[in-house]
């Protein structure tokens, strides 16, 4: 059975990329039927593919999803808020149409796990959780002077899911805990430049492809 793989791509994109993938596989029907305002495209030729929007539709807008309405929805100008946070590191910032509006890049230790013969495992596990919350309040902070100057929209977490989740539950982002989430994206290091393709990616359209069977046998 073939492995899928998935894409990301922009609202502006998403037109170009269905023309090519018609051209491609022999043309396309499509099943509205997922949930989350998702597309299932059935191709001639056995491909699939399933087009996820970058948040569902609100609960009054939702309606038959289509293409219109996924471009639309990668498209829609949102504030987000990404939080990407690694054992070391952290990078926080807000994006809008793709680019950083603000961010802060920094990094805190925090030691890997001990190897048999090293510090007694008590010892070592309060160290190691005393750098890690010392991590997670650094993020946080960081994270709330940066959003505080813009309106928020939507939320993207990044890196490690634990220490991410930890950071939008500190007490300085009380106010963006509920707000709408993007899907989790696995990241390095968090960088300044994966916390600019963080940005340039946070509203784009998720499409998992399945190629046909004899593809994958080829």
């Amino acid at each position: 059975m073939a492995e899928p793989r998935t894409v990301l791509v922009s609202g502006e994109r998403l037109a170009g990329w269905l023309e090519r993938f018609a051209q491609r596989n022999g043309g396309y029907t499509i099943d509205a039927g997922s949930p989350g305002g998702a597309l299932t495209l059935n191709a001639s030729n056995g491909c699939r593919a399933v087009l996820v929007p970058p948040l569902p539709p609100a609960q009054e807008a939702a309606g038959a999803p289509s293409v219109e309405a996924l471009t639309a929805a990668a498209g829609e100008p949102r504030a987000v808020a990404l939080i990407l946070v690694r054992r070391g590191g952290y990078s926080v910032g807000v994006a809008r149409n793709g680019r950083l509006l603000a961010s802060k890049t920094g990094t805190r230790y925090v030691q890997s796990r001990t190897a048999a013969g090293g510090w007694s495992q008590q010892r070592f596990a309060r160290r190691r959780a005393n750098q890690a919350s010392s991590l997670v309040q650094a993020a946080a902070e960081h994270a709330s002077a940066v959003f505080s100057a813009h309106p928020i929209d939507c939320v993207q977490l990044g890196g490690d899911r634990t220490l991410a989740l930890e950071v939008l539950a500190h007490p300085a982002l009380t106010q963006y805990a509920h707000l709408p989430r993007l899907p989790f994206t696995a990241v390095p290091d968090p960088r300044l430049a994966v916390l600019e393709r963080a940005a340039a990616e946070a509203m784009s359209v998720r499409i998992t492809i399945t190629d046909p069977p004899e593809a994958a046998a080829g």
